[in-house]
């Protein structure tokens, strides 16, 4: 069995947002103890917050017992264990924050770590981010991918050479985060040998890149800053449209025994956990450092394509990002634990993704799911937060039945509003065929009748001219009662007028001739006037006319 004493790991990380995308998703760890890789997803503002989450519930194996210099085998099993409880806190830390919180509904990450404990290599591993060993000039993929493409290669429905330009490459069947799919990773230990050299990389990397080139790469590039630079900028020039990320470690035999007692390396962050270095450095308790920038390549392809695209506000905002306050290149960022930054006055409470750090009583700084003072704290705070949505809750029902209530009372105030304005209108209507004076307004409302009558009248709605039938069926609004009288008091007039003119229009005019008629009928016959009788002289008085013809015979006869 190895000896853990022997053996060292040095470590280097280098994170990029890439041409592509416009924030960096991508989160990494390199310590003297572990390094852990995880790519993110879930949109702008979902990814970053899941991969960070999940690096801090992964930090505090950097300062355990069990990985700092323990010679005992039964740690393997130990850390085996706690990286898998971490992997699975930070689900569980991912999925709360996911539901508190609506806009990081379906974050999640990746999730790939190695841990050297006891000559040891313990892995674990969840998504389609990669770890490749180099040992001996062989490079091995200690990793299966947990994605689509690689479910049909082993399927045996396509070939890896097809998987590389598949339609659906980028699709995860297991990950963490806020879905509905087993969150537990595949954890594996393997012995751990001098010069072994790990890669972890996201998809951003490895998914461009052919394996030929990364073992050629990391072969023959010894500097491990230098090996990271030049793996990123080679996945960027061959197309990457992704975030990228690599995190190299070396494994080397140690110069003394004594030189595990003093702190070798400082911690790198890279990606998006390193927004906030001061909670990873309370995990850890010690001191951790942004990773390094990536270098610039302006003369590389993709380099001129992308500047062609900025514009000059943002070429300026770039440079101003690389430089400090006096112009000059920015320094690396470095975070304190909490002790150092109370001693300076920058102690801050330190948000770690869900997951608490506790000082223990021996004045240690412990963040570890594992710990029984922090799974208390956890649970204390599951309780705060559950407090807090009750109590948000309750505020809701009651705002939204004070909503109601006084939804309520503008309706039924509107309602007698409108009522009482109702009441003090009139109009001139009909009713069984007769005008009829109502108060109201002539309508009404799902069959409810806003009038009732006041007055009906004599008039006959068949006395009226139709365009009066029309009006009065529709109704005649008018202001007040008075108005309303005066209304059907105007068209009674009318009607009246209407039907005198009537009448006397269909009385017939005497003529000239009927006057000299009754003049002529009127004048007495003379005394001596030869007729047989008397009936027979009105006779012929009453129609001159029609005996006129016979005249002359009779003239002629007397």
């Amino acid at each position: 069995m190895p000896d853990s004493a022997t053996l060292f790991l040095y470590s280097t990380t280098v994170s990029d947002v890439g041409y592509v995308r416009s924030n960096n998703q991508d989160s990494s760890f390199a310590g003297e103890h572990l390094l852990a890789i995880c790519d993110g997803m879930g949109g702008h503002a979902g990814g970053d917050t899941a991969s960070t989450i999940a690096i801090r519930s992964l930090a505090h194996i950097e300062h355990n017992d069990s990985t700092s210099g323990s010679k005992d085998p039964a740690a393997v099993k130990t850390v085996a264990e706690m990286m898998e409880n971490s992997v699975l806190a930070a689900h569980d830390a991912i999925v709360g924050k996911a539901r508190r919180e609506r806009k990081l509904s379906g974050m999640g990450t990746t999730v790939t770590a190695v841990a050297l404990v006891a000559g040891y290599w313990v892995l674990a591993h969840i998504g389609d981010s990669r770890a490749y060993l180099l040992r001996d000039g062989h490079l091995i993929r200690m990793t299966k991918d947990h994605s689509y493409v690689q479910h049909l290669i082993d399927t045996g429905r396509i070939t890896p050479a097809e998987a590389k330009n598949h339609p659906q490459r980028n699709v995860v069947m297991r990950v963490l985060g806020d879905f509905d799919i087993d969150p537990r990773p595949d954890v594996s230990v393997h012995v751990a040998r001098p010069t072994d050299r790990w890669l972890l990389c996201s998809d951003g990397l490895c998914g461009v890149l052919a394996d030929s080139t990364i073992a050629t790469t990391l072969a023959s590039v010894a500097d491990q800053n230098a090996c990271a630079q030049q793996l990123v900028q080679m996945a960027l020039k061959a197309g990457s449209t992704d975030n990228v990320t690599a995190v190299v470690g070396d494994a080397t035999l140690a110069l003394d025994a004594d030189a595990f007692d003093l702190p070798h390396q400082t911690p790198l962050i890279g990606g998006a956990a390193s927004a906030t270095l001061e909670p990873l450095a309370d995990i850890v308790d010690e001191p951790v450092a942004a990773a390094p920038r990536l270098k610039d390549d302006h003369d590389s392809p993709a380099s001129r394509a992308a500047a062609l695209t900025q514009t000059m506000s943002q070429r300026i905002a770039a440079e101003q990002a690389s430089k400090g306050a006096d112009g000059k290149s920015e320094g690396q960022r470095v975070a304190q634990p909490s002790a150092e930054r109370a001693e300076t006055g920058e102690l801050q409470v330190p948000d770690t993704g869900e997951i608490p750090v506790v000082q223990k009583r021996d004045g240690r700084v412990s963040a570890d799911p594992n710990d029984p003072d922090v799974a208390k704290a956890i649970v204390r705070e599951q309780r705060a937060h559950e407090g807090t949505a009750r109590r948000r809750r309750k505020r809701g029902r009651v705002a939204v039945l004070i909503a109601v209530l006084a939804a309520l009372a503008m309706l039924c105030g509107a309602v007698y509003g409108t009522f009482a304005w109702i009441r003090t209108r009139y109009y001139v209507g009909e009713a069984d065929g007769y005008m009829t004076i109502y108060r109201g307004v002539p309508t009404n409302i799902f069959g409810l009748q806003l009038s009732r009558e006041v007055e009906r009248t004599d008039v006959s709605l068949d006395s009226l001219p139709q365009s009066w039938q029309d009006r009065l069926e529709a109704g005649i609004v008018v202001d007040d009662l008075d108005a309303a009288h005066e209304r059907a008091n105007y068209i009674d007039n009318e009607i009246r007028a209407i039907t005198e003119n009537a009448q006397a229009s269909a009385s017939p005019t005497p003529t000239a001739s009927d006057s000299a008629s009754a003049s002529e009928s009127g004048t007495p016959a003379p005394a001596d006037s030869a007729t047989p009788s008397g009936g027979a002289s009105s006779a012929a008085q009453t129609q001159p006319n029609a005996q006129s013809p016979a005249s002359p015979s009779q003239g002629g006869a007397q």
